[in-house]
């Protein structure tokens, strides 16, 4: 394939900044339970707003709604990566949500979770990154624009949701680096043994 070829959207230095932030995050919260507490929000503090500024550049595009995108991540997939963020967070999990619709019918504080912030935004740019490698530009591009839709309307929102609960965590007066407890690392033992296969397989390849 020749430069003149390839497609100026899918190929175009915005969009490769944009996959490489993405495939960032995405590593991030598949390897969440590998370091302290401290350390994983010290990272999500940095990735999430340059993660934001480069989807928040990219190209306005059209849909081809005839396209019917394939979805990689699964229920199973998506409760395991919640939980195992959710371990590791512990009691630093829950924020409150001052964003939500329903608080005003709500006369109670609503409660939101990083993890599960997190685990919404992984899903999307997952299946987004997933499709964008079968090179065919068409897919690409659709998946582009569903990527970009989804964060106009549903996890850009979480995104700066949880930035602000992780920017509260990093620079409150909170312990983050005590040790987890027994009851957390016996949901870390019963999280990892429902490790979905394919994590399983790219722990192992990048192991190699």
């Amino acid at each position: 394939m020749t430069e003149e070829s390839l497609n100026p959207i899918v190929y175009s230095k915005n969009v490769i900044e944009f996959v490489t932030v993405a495939n960032e995050f995405c590593n991030l919260v598949e390897h969440a339970g590998q370091e302290a507490t401290r350390s994983f929000l010290n990272k999500t503090q940095k990735i999430l707003p340059l993660l934001y500024l480069k989807v928040s550049v990219l190209e306005d595009l059209n849909s081809y709604e005839e396209l019917g995108l394939e979805k990689f991540v699964s229920e199973v997939d998506y409760n395991y990566l919640q939980q195992k963020m959710m371990n590791l967070l512990g009691e630093f999990d829950d924020f409150q949500e001052v964003f939500d619709p329903g608080m005003q019918f709500s006369d109670e504080p609503l409660s939101a979770s990083i993890s599960e912030c997190l685990a919404d935004i992984y899903q999307d740019l997952k299946d987004f990154l997933m499709t964008f490698r079968t090179g065919d530009e068409l897919v690409m591009q659709e998946a582009l624009w569903v990527c970009q839709d989804n964060f106009k309307n549903y996890w850009g929102q979480r995104l700066v949701n949880s930035l602000r609960a992780v920017h509260n965590l990093m620079y409150g007066d909170y312990d983050l680096d005590q040790a987890m407890n027994q009851e957390r690392k016996s949901e870390d033992v019963e999280a990892e043994s429902n490790k979905p296969e394919w994590l399983n397989q790219l722990f192992k390849d990048q192991g190699e």
